[in-house]
């Protein structure tokens, strides 16, 4: 396996406050300032830091390099720290042996600037604003949310990566999602029906699902990792062109689900999806009881505030 061609990394980057739990930290930053946060963070720069929501994902991306011995998945760390209080970070890092070489600390700044210069195929953040900010630049990014129920602390025992995506303004554009929401549910069936031949415009996570698709084509042979599923609001007649956008895209997921307007959350935590991507603030939040999940600000469902569907 080492004398495979070397392919571009999978590269996600991550904030600091959604790869370890800065809950403290930020408190003392909101009543105190930033001179006190900064004293805080360097006194207790020894004290490790609890896995934040991002963690078992970063977990299990970096997992994958292990199982094929040589670097296949890249995680970045982008924070608004800076170097002096990410001292702290880097040392939790190295408590939880996790494999994060680069980072950038952006000194209470975006970093959302650092994230196509790291080439990185997705960003999380807790930050809505600079994940707005990453997928106004082309990258596909979500804000984690933080769950109704408690972290394990451990990953599940299950290796295995499991993603889950919405369709319309994740994975596909939000074109069907205006007539959606101009028309109402039988003028966007009717749309979809007519238009089946005609493939779908990509959404953000395009780009994203294509090079987790590229990694398991690659390695085929491999028992490599990672599944990945669609799960939509969408039902029939409507599923038909999502199933032809995806075979002109070349693209496959192992699993499709389209509930019909159903809420999606039991079928994520029965899917056993490590994070659940959605445009819907209010999907996410439900979802976010089961499972770790992004919400997708993109689309005009955000554009017209929250969502109906």
């Amino acid at each position: 396996m080492s004398d495979l061609p070397r392919k571009p990394l999978l590269t996600v980057a991550i904030s600091s406050r959604a790869l370890f739990d800065l809950g403290a930290s930020n408190e003392v930053y909101e009543q105190e300032g930033l001179e006190a946060y900064r004293r805080y963070q360097i006194d207790n720069e020894d004290e490790p830091l609890e896995p934040g929501e991002g963690f078992p994902l970063v977990v299990k991306l970096l997992n994958i390099n292990k199982i094929l011995d040589y670097p296949r998945v890249e995680v970045i760390l982008l924070s608004r720290n800076s170097a002096d209080t990410g001292l702290r970070v880097f040392n939790a890092i190295k408590y939880h042996n996790l494999t994060i070489t680069r980072a950038a600390f952006c000194g209470g700044r975006s970093p959302y600037r650092y994230v196509r210069a790291f080439n990185s195929d997705l960003f999380l953040s807790t930050d809505g604003d600079d994940v707005a900010q990453a997928l106004s630049n082309g990258v596909a990014a979500a804000t984690l949310l933080s769950r109704a129920r408690s972290l394990p602390e451990s990953p599940s025992n299950n290796d295995e990566l499991r993603l889950a995506f919405d369709g319309d303004s994740v994975l596909f554009s939000d074109e069907a999602e205006q007539v959606y929401q101009r028309e109402g549910l039988a003028a966007f069936a009717a749309s979809e029906a007519s238009s089946a031949s005609k493939p779908l415009e990509g959404g953000p996570f395009k780009g994203f699902l294509a090079a987790l698709h590229a990694l398991q084509e690659e390695l085929a042979e491999t028992t490599l990792p990672i599944r990945t599923a669609l799960v939509t609001a969408r039902g029939a007649p409507a599923h038909e062109r999502v199933i032809r956008t995806l075979r002109a895209w070349d693209i496959r997921l192992d699993e499709s689900l389209f509930l019909g307007g159903l809420d999606k959350t039991s079928f994520l935590a029965s899917f056993g999806a490590d994070v659940f991507f959605d445009d819907q603030r209010q999907h996410v939040e439900r979802a976010a009881s089961e499972v770790a999940a992004g919400h997708v600000p993109h689309g005009i469902t955000n554009e017209a505030g929250p969502g109906k569907r």
